[in-house]
């Protein structure tokens, strides 16, 4: 038993364990200079022949054993770095100069953020959750702060709303991949010339497609940067904007119904937006009901599903026909917003119809923006907005090219 040692636990170079103190709290670690080595500069790693100062020491957290904190006490010197040309800390391989945790429990907390909160880390380790973030930030930094350009073709581009009172953030997708490409404050002209002004001519260039929303700062910025790019509205947000306007059709009808017709037409919302299939029998008799007795909600409901139709086409000219003969039968919709609605579509119309080209869309990135109010709920919310872009890359790094990308890339 007389030879047990502890310090195998604490494989560090260039320093040795001389001494152990348990108390109720912890472990207290003695670590001093292995001095059959040379120190080396923490900022050049050079080796350094002269001593300026020891006797110098710091307390600095490790891993736990099992549910016990550890604490290293380390002797360490200051050296003259001929370099550097200055006096200089030496060099703990376990650690940094600047933290008060070793390198291990650093990279430990990094790994337990992916999958818990700040505030239950905090808790489980006994930090300070500043703490927590601070380490966590770090290593997203070092691992997702730069922009990676290369290799993009295909992008979905679309704003998520960050807080109450119309606060947004861009997120921008690699369609190919999944990737999150880079996340940025606003949702306005200035937040996509900082995602494009960080890209060369030749990567924008490479760019083919842009799925988007029918969002005017998008539509502007992607064809002065990457005017080759087809831009692609998808179905998705179509029907979402046509949605709109079936409820204040609904709202008309509801003002002008009398009798017992208003008792028909009150409360129809949700069987008017709803798709069919999820309607509940009860629901799919109250829908018939509707449709039987008034024809302008009938026709704005036909009309919602023939919209869809659109975007089953792969021939441009079939689908411009389609869309032809849809903005003809909406036409006979006397609406305000029925008319508002078919000036949008022939406004965008080519945005629609390069969907035949690029079947992409947004939709993808929806489900992407689900997880993310995943993970802004579990946070309890970010107020900074740069590490909260960057626990969204982390949580959307990517993987192989899809396959049904594939028809379009070649």
């Amino acid at each position: 038993m007389s030879g047990l040692s502890i310090a195998s636990y604490f494989p560090f170079a260039r320093v040795k364990v001389v001494a152990q103190n348990v108390h109720p709290g912890g472990s207290l670690i003695q670590v001093q200079q292995d001095l059959r080595w040379h120190p080396l500069c923490h900022e050049c790693q050079s080796p350094a022949q002269t001593v300026h100062s020891q006797g110098h020491q710091r307390m600095i957290r490790d891993l736990n054993l099992a549910d016990r904190q550890v604490w290293l006490q380390v002797d360490y010197r200051k050296i003259w770095c001929p370099y550097c040309k200055q006096t200089r800390v030496e060099c703990l391989t376990f650690c940094d100069s600047s933290h008060r945790l070793t390198n291990r429990l650093r990279r430990y907390i990094y790994n337990l953020c992916k999958v818990m909160t700040l505030t239950e880390v905090a808790q489980h380790l006994d930090l300070d959750p500043k703490t927590v973030k601070a380490v966590d930030q770090e290593f997203l930094e070092e691992e997702f702060g730069q922009t990676e350009y290369e290799g993009l073709q295909i992008l979905a581009i679309d704003e998520i709303a960050v807080k109450k009172g119309q606060e947004y953030m861009t997120v921008v997708l690699d369609y190919v991949t999944g990737r999150v490409v880079w996340t940025g404050e606003g949702h306005d002209l200035a937040t996509l010339d900082r995602f494009f002004g960080g890209m060369t001519e030749k990567q924008r260039a490479s760019i083919q497609a842009v799925a988007l929303d029918m969002w005017d700062p998008y539509i502007n910025r992607v064809k002065h940067y990457c005017p080759q790019a087809m831009i692609v509205f998808d179905l998705f947000h179509v029907v979402k904007s046509f949605s709109r306007v079936v409820d204040e059709v609904r709202r008309e009808e509801v003002r002008k119904a009398v009798g017992a017709m208003k008792d028909v037409v009150k409360g129809s919302r949700y069987l008017l937006l709803r798709n069919r299939e999820n309607l509940t029998p009860d629901q799919e008799d109250r829908l018939e009901e509707l449709l039987k007795v008034n024809k302008t909600l009938s026709a704005v409901y036909v009309l919602k599903d023939q919209l869809k139709m659109i975007y089953r086409y792969r021939r441009r000219h079939a689908a411009k026909a389609a869309l032809d003969t849809w903005c003809a039968m909406a036409a006979k919709v006397d609406n305000w917003w029925m008319r508002a609605f078919i000036q949008t579509l022939r406004n965008h119309e080519d945005g629609i119809l390069s969907h035949c080209q690029f079947p992409i869309g947004t939709s993808r990135l929806e489900g992407v923006n689900n997880k993310i109010k995943v993970i802004k709920r579990k946070a309890y919310g970010f107020p900074d907005p740069v590490y909260f872009g960057l626990k969204i890359k982390q949580a959307f790094p990517g993987g192989a090219q899809e396959h049904e990308t594939t028809n379009f890339l070649g």
